[in-house]
This record gives structure tokens, sequence and C-alpha cells, in this order.
């Protein structure tokens, strides 16, 4: 058992149009359930989410992703790849990425089909 105090998730609510599960709303709600189903929160123990990135725009994350020395070209956001692990380019959330890289003036280095 991990005894976990802390649940650290990168979703955001810019996605939210199309991935319900990134709302303030729900992060809260899974929160409190968590508290109310878990060994720990029964205890009485602290138990939260934490989602850093919830409020930011992409350009943001991809800024400070960036600053930080993250390699983008190792990472895709796409919900339908393509066999050989390239993004497809169409769905949602390869759109608001593309489109974040570009608010943030920064070359998209993903691997699109």
């Amino acid at each position: 058992m991990l005894e976990a105090h802390e649940i650290w998730i990168g979703v955001n609510a810019l996605d939210y149009s199309g991935y319900p599960d990134c709302r303030p709303e729900f992060i809260q709600a899974f929160e409190k359930m968590a508290r109310l189903a878990t060994k720990l929160g029964v205890q009485g123990e602290e138990l939260s989410i934490i989602t850093p990135l919830i409020h930011h725009t992409k350009a943001q994350i991809i800024q400070k992703g960036t600053a930080l020395g993250v390699d983008f070209s190792l990472t895709h956001s796409c919900y339908d790849p393509t066999p050989d692990g390239l993004a497809c380019g169409h769905c949602d959330s390869c759109i608001l990425r593309r489109n974040g890289f570009e608010k943030a003036g920064i070359p998209d280095p993903t691997r699109y089909a």
C-alpha cells in the first residue's frame, strides 16, 4: 500500500469541451469521492488531487515545459495514433496541441500522420 496523500494529474480545463473529466468540478467531486472511498480518507487522513495545469492555456503549458527542458518530441497528445505511433493530427487533442505550440511561438515537434 502506498499511503499516498496526493495525486498529481496534468488535466487542463481547456480540454473539457471534449473531455469532461478535465473540468474543475469533476476533480473536486473525484477528490471528495476518494476521501470517502479510501482507507486513508476514512481514517481522516488528508487526500488531495493536485492539478497544477488546470487553468493554464496550452501555450503557457508548452512555454513552461520548454523552460523546464521537456523534450516534447518524445510526447504526443493524440487519442487516435497510427500503429507506428504518429499522431493523427485531426482529433481534438491534436488540434489543441498544435494550436498551443503555434500560440507559444515554439515549433511543434510532434510527428503527425
